[in-house]
């Protein structure tokens, strides 16, 4: 269908709409027009993607003087595939009502690991290593030499994509990851670096958070984007958290060890160039009296990541002189290791700001800040003269150099924390330090003061107010939409007690008492007798969880459940949890039933969807607060206190109701589905913890649900599920229309303004 929203045409590829998406585009249209900022809530399954898109590719199009690129982050590989598969309908779509003057190019962009074509590298087992591989055979002196020598490997991918030079370009269309690999293979082109050069030139480009917020990547792939971008982060609810990771090092004692290593390594090089090519190292010298660091021109198969500090942040002048000679830097480098290993022996907790960090390292081993600054860079410069191209057997010395960077451009907003063990097992000792950073604005404040329009979006940003002062800026927008619905599809409970009228609960001190398992195994068993299907039951941590199956299991409480359902349990391993999920779904499928046990801070709360017969109920055992003793925490607490005055008590909150909402929303992922989210402890009962949960679960948790006990709840589940067995109307004709077809959106956009169509529904 297509419909206007004020003076723009939108091309939206279904025949039916729903309320929340029509309101939701003219939120997101009141905020490109004012080329501003926005946050967004809106619940899971009501189509936020597709609405995203076709707004923001409508907009584009009926304003082709000034075309605006849309750039969208997902935290996952499969996030993007499936963006880019809703993309593929739209086009095709808008395509067929506009013809060829509605053609654009969108890609994917991940990293080598995903797209490599060529066999040799893309076995290697992990990231770093495939990144190494590919490295070995596209640097430029390796190519260099591989003329003289043919016998030297080369990529015959990557050099056909180099001998085709600007003919090598991606024709209009959209490609998924998939897309990109198959294409290589037909042209013989290497994709990896295809979609790199074509990342420019798209109109919609798809890829990770990292590679806008985190300054090593953001240097290379986004420094080119223009600033008449709207750059869209989907399911941002831990937004504040990738941030802080963006800007946070820490180094063990095994970094400390694989860095001594490096630094002999190279010295080794250093030795051996000055026997064989000493007038390299000297190029290098000079251009470094010069000043010029080695930016910018640099052929594609050499870039390296950028500097971990933030663009404005980096200083612009030459090297300082006593790094510039590369035994000199060696020299600094063994001096700064051994002064980190020197702390790492502390028997005791630390806490320390990064100035007088720098301040005791300057007076023991005699480094200023400035020479800090400069670490990364020197060693990237350093690395490209030496000609080294297994980069990942570097990775020690980069995080050092990462490390020494960051502490010498940053006095605010960190904090450097030496633990001697973990507080959770204190008799193993595993010192660690940290340096880490308690702001999230600092990494996310580039990309608001670069781009016209930033949204962000998810259905779990509640409360929406505390967004803003987490992430220091002003949304022009910012909104919480509800789940227009023709049925109570979705049915929120409240557990406070269990049949025996005993309070359950996962606070520390009910923790280990055997009552509350008691009473959470009761629950459970009761439920698998009358739900059909998946069960998904999510815990507040693995120790707690393995606590509980194994007080269930010698109870007997495990075997009476089985009796129901098949049980599978998520590990700290993927590949276990990955295969627990595909049986856990085969037992869904054929009938016999399964129940899922998680952990609500683990993979699978945040990426995987429970739908349909995958998840009837979901149980939420507890409040999934952080670790509160953990020292990191400790510090970003006080830190968010004194800069942004929100109170300790206040975010641990947010920060575990927003987890829970995450949890309970993996099974409703649309509107025909139907599910119950038992939210089984006492403290949910209270107002306080209650409210800051997202409006379109609140608006289904009715009073007489806020304090059930067990017998109560099973009796609610029944009525529910045997009210949902009923047939019902779709579009909702009794009198709450739930699907628009496109005379009611015209309707809607003649008689009413966008701030009277709430009324309508």
């Amino acid at each position: 269908m297509k419909f206007q929203i004020e003076d723009i045409t939108v091309y939206f590829p279904y025949d039916n709409i729903y309320p929340e998406q029509y309101s939701y585009m003219v939120e997101l249209k009141r905020a490109l027009d004012a080329k501003g900022h926005c946050l967004l809530e809106m619940p899971t399954g009501t189509g936020k993607t597709i609405a995203l898109l076709s707004l923001i590719t409508s907009y584009a199009l009926s304003k082709p003087s000034n075309p605006i690129k849309l750039i969208y982050c997902t935290r996952t590989v499969h996030e993007m595939e499936k963006t880019l598969a809703e993309l593929k309908v739209l086009h095709d779509y808008q395509v067929c009502h506009l013809g060829p003057s509605a053609r654009l190019l969108a890609l994917g962009l991940s990293s080598r690991k995903n797209l490599c074509i060529n066999p040799a590298v893309v076995s290697a087992e992990n990231r770093d290593s495939v990144d190494a591989s590919c490295r070995k055979l596209t640097a430029s002196w390796v190519r260099a030499l591989a003329v003289e020598n043919p016998n030297i490997p080369t990529c015959s991918f990557f050099e056909d994509y180099e001998k085709s030079g600007s003919e090598a370009i991606l024709p209009p269309g959209v490609y998924t990851l998939q897309d990109l690999r198959a294409f290589g293979k037909q042209k013989g082109w290497c994709p990896y670096f295809l979609a790199r050069h074509m990342v420019q030139f798209a109109n919609v480009v798809v890829y990770s958070y990292q590679y806008l917020l985190d300054p090593k990547v953001a240097g290379i792939i986004s420094k080119e984007m223009q600033r008449e971008s709207v750059i869209v982060f989907d399911e941002a609810h831990n937004i504040d958290n990738v941030c802080i990771e963006a800007l946070s090092v820490s180094v063990r004692r095994q970094t400390l060890e694989g860095a001594t290593r490096n630094v002999s390594r190279m010295s080794q090089e250093i030795e051996r160039f000055k026997a064989t090519d000493a007038g390299k190292l000297r190029v290098e010298y000079n251009r470094l009296v010069e000043g010029l660091a080695q930016r910018g021109n640099l052929p594609i198969g050499d870039t390296w990541l950028s500097n971990p500090a933030l663009p404005e942040d980096i200083l612009k002048e030459a090297v300082p002189g006593n790094i510039r000679r590369a035994e000199h830097f060696l020299s600094v480098l063994r001096r700064l290791v051994q002064y980190i290993k020197g702390r790492l022996q502390s028997e005791n907790f630390e806490k320390e700001s990064p100035v007088s960090f720098v301040a005791s390292l300057n007076q023991q081993v005699g480094l200023d800040q400035k020479t800090l600054k400069f670490c990364y860079d020197r060693l990237h410069s350093l690395m490209m003269t030496l000609e080294i191209t297994d980069t990942d057997e570097f990775l020690s010395i980069q995080t050092i150099c990462d490390f020494a960077t960051l502490v010498g451009t940053y006095a605010r907003g960190f904090s450097i924390i030496i633990e001697p063990y973990d507080e959770r097992m204190p008799h193993i000792p595993d010192p660690i330090l940290q340096l880490s950073c308690h702001d999230a604005s600092l990494a996310i404040r580039p990309v608001f003061e670069r781009f016209q329009t930033v949204v962000i979006t998810s259905g779990t940003l509640s409360p929406i107010d505390l967004y803003p002062r987490l992430l220091n800026f002003n949304p022009v927008v910012s909104r919480s939409f509800t789940m227009s619905l023709t049925r109570d599809c979705i049915c929120p409970m409240v557990l406070t007690r269990g049949s025996d009228q005993l309070p359950v609960s996962t606070k520390y001190d009910m923790r280990s008492d055997p009552g509350v398992a008691r009473n959470y195994g009761r629950l459970l068993l009761e439920m698998v007798s009358v739900v059909p299907d998946g069960i998904v039951c999510f815990f507040v941590s693995y120790s707690y969880m393995d606590a509980i199956v194994n007080t269930w299991n010698e109870t007997g409480i495990l075997k009476d459940i089985m009796q129901h359902k098949l049980v599978f349990i998520e590990t700290q391993d993927v590949v276990e949890t990955t295969l627990a999920l595909d049986n856990y779904r085969k037992a869904c499928d054929c009938g016999r039933g399964a129940v899922f046990f998680s952990v609500a801070r683990g993979k699978v709360a945040e990426g995987i969807d429970f739908d349909r017969h995958y998840g009837r109920l979901v149980i939420m055992y507890g409040v999934p607060f952080q670790y509160t003793l953990s020292k990191i925490l400790l510090a970003r607490l006080e830190y968010l206190r004194d800069t942004f005055q929100i109170k300790e008590g206040d975010f641990l909150t947010f920060d575990a109701l927003r987890q829970a909402a995450q949890c309970v929303g993996r099974v409703i992922r649309s509107k025909a589905d139907y599910g119950m989210m038992i939210f089984a402890d006492k403290r949910y009962s209270r107002h306080d913890k209650r409210s800051k949960l997202p409006g379109w679960i609140l608006s289904h948790l009715r009073d007489a649900y806020l304090n059930l006990s067990t017998d109560m709840a099973l009796h609610i589940a029944r009525e529910f599920l045997r009210k949902m067995a009923q047939p019902y109307d779709k579009s909702g004709a009794s009198g709450k229309r739930t699907l628009l077809s496109q005379e009611d959106v015209e309707k809607m956009s003649n008689g009413y303004n966008a701030g009277a169509d709430e009324t309508v529904f």
